[in-house]
């Protein structure tokens, strides 16, 4: 079903890594482009903040509206502006809005625009991208479980072991599961497990 377009949202973002930009300057050129275009804004969402994370307040703040239909549209300068968390997670938004009935558009890549010719195109382009992406994800985590089981490691961490004397020495002076895991720097799970199963043999004059 094809959007109809009559009221938009605007979203912009800087990061606070990008010094000197403001985020006005995307924000002008939306006004203007949504005025030729007839549309009528009802709302602008702006974050200060990196791309590349999803828990921004006002992205989220747009969603929550998206989902309420406050408006038929989002537009944006670029989608570089909208997520740069990876093909998949900005495809995930993107299917997001439209699952809402809300259309989006890029003002400076003209192809993004799911109400043009090109929207099957698109999203087909971007979900073949996050395919690959999830891949190489994939084989990058299989590889380093490899070499981390070649390597004697499980799930990338080098194993711990305990001086198992020293637990019981230190049990033995009074100190409490929990103080000795900080001593060792071990979980307390591990110390408990230790001293269930482990009693040192008898020394000399002890009966």
């Amino acid at each position: 079903m094809e959007t109809v377009v009559r009221k938009i949202a605007l979203y912009a973002r800087v990061s606070t890594k990008d010094k000197g930009q403001d985020p006005e300057n995307q924000l002008e050129q939306l006004r203007e482009f949504a005025k030729v275009q007839g549309w009528e804004i009802v709302r602008e969402y702006v974050d200060h903040v990196s791309g590349k994370n999803s828990d921004r307040a006002q992205f989220q703040r747009l969603f929550a509206d998206a989902a309420r239909r406050q408006f038929d549209l989002v537009l944006f300068w670029s989608l570089d502006r909208f997520s740069r968390e990876g093909a998949l997670a900005t495809l995930k938004h993107l299917e997001m809005l439209g699952s809402h009935g809300v259309g989006f558009r890029s003002y400076s890549e003209q192809y993004l625009d799911s109400c043009g010719i090109f929207k099957d195109a698109v999203l087909s382009i971007i979900a073949t991208v996050a395919k690959q992406e999830r891949i190489l994800k994939s084989d990058r985590t299989k590889a380093g479980l490899a070499r981390a089981r070649r390597e004697g490691r499980i799930g990338g961490r080098p194993r711990l072991v305990l001086d198992r004397d020293r637990v019981w020495q230190l049990d033995a002076e009074g100190l409490t599961q929990t103080e000795i895991a900080e001593t060792l720097g071990c979980s307390q799970v591990s110390i408990s497990r230790i001293l269930r199963a482990y009693r040192p043999a008898p020394g000399p004059g002890l009966g």
